[in-house]
């Protein structure tokens, strides 16, 4: 899949993964980049690094497919954050309200399925970016920081049977326990506020584990489960003391800035599943 693609679409969120994107896109040879920006949400420093680039306010579905089309993307990915409140706090254009409409319910895997289908309707294929980001992906046996205890393990596993479960009813993707007890579920609020939740449930002696998993048959075209930098910042703000994510399922971005916070925070970054 990665050799054939000569010309690369991006359709860019926050942070910084559409830059790792493009970076790593380029190194396995992709000649051109175009990239749709959201206003408010991607990092400038995304023009550097691409051929094309254009800003749009979320919403702007018709002039999104518009600018693809006439720079000849045939394919495109969909990497980075939009934040939960702009998916609902937006003006949308006459295409993306016919598709809101159709939409019986309205989470990540429908909106973001829906609009995979409007740009299959202009010869757009949206597909997965992992063929280019799987170095990113840690697998089993992962370890960043000290050692899990008997009991951290035990939490592991019971966050990792809970966390499936939630996810696969579509309400989020971490969960944070301790000692056998639930805390805090993700839910619209996202990863970053679930753990500062969970964290201060879990008193002040700290302690907690959270695990973040894909869903059951998760659709990598778009939300591919993925921590970084400021993640691993919250659990230490939070005393969240364990991290644990799904191997080779889920991104680690800034492996060496995380791998220092964990030495300094004793914090603890594992994979399972």
């Amino acid at each position: 899949m990665t050799d054939a693609v000569e010309t690369l679409g991006i359709i860019a969120g926050s942070r910084s993964l559409p830059l790792l994107l493009a970076q790593q896109a380029r190194a396995a040879g992709v000649k051109r980049l175009v990239a749709v920006a959201i206003e408010g949400e991607t990092d400038p420093a995304l023009a550097s690094l691409v051929n094309e680039i254009v800003w749009l306010k979320v919403g702007q579905l018709s002039k999104l497919i518009k600018f693809f089309t006439q720079h000849g993307v045939k394919r495109c990915v969909m990497v980075g954050q939009v934040a939960p409140k702009n998916l609902f706090d937006f003006r949308p254009d006459l295409r993306t309200v016919a598709l809101l409409l159709r939409l019986k319910e309205k989470n990540a895997h429908t909106l973001f399925g829906g609009i995979a289908d409007e740009l299959k309707k202009d010869g757009i294929e949206l597909i997965e970016a992992t063929p280019w980001l799987r170095p990113l992906m840690p697998g089993a046996g992962f370890v960043l920081g000290r050692k899990l205890s008997a009991e951290q393990l035990q939490d592991v596993e019971f966050g990792y049977r809970l966390a499936k479960e939630v996810s696969r009813l579509e309400i989020g993707q971490l969960v944070v326990v301790k000692e056998g007890t639930a805390l805090a579920v993700e839910g619209f609020e996202g990863t970053d506020k679930c753990l500062a939740r969970g964290g201060e449930l879990a008193g002040k002696d700290g302690g907690a584990v959270a695990v973040k998993v894909a869903k059951i048959n998760h659709d990598m075209r778009f939300d591919i489960p993925c921590i970084g930098a400021k993640t691993l910042e919250t659990c230490a703000a939070s005393g969240v003391a364990v991290l644990a994510l799904e191997a080779g399922r889920t991104l680690l971005l800034e492996q060496e800035t995380c791998a220092q916070l964990a030495d300094k925070h004793r914090i603890s970054v594992v994979t399972v599943g």
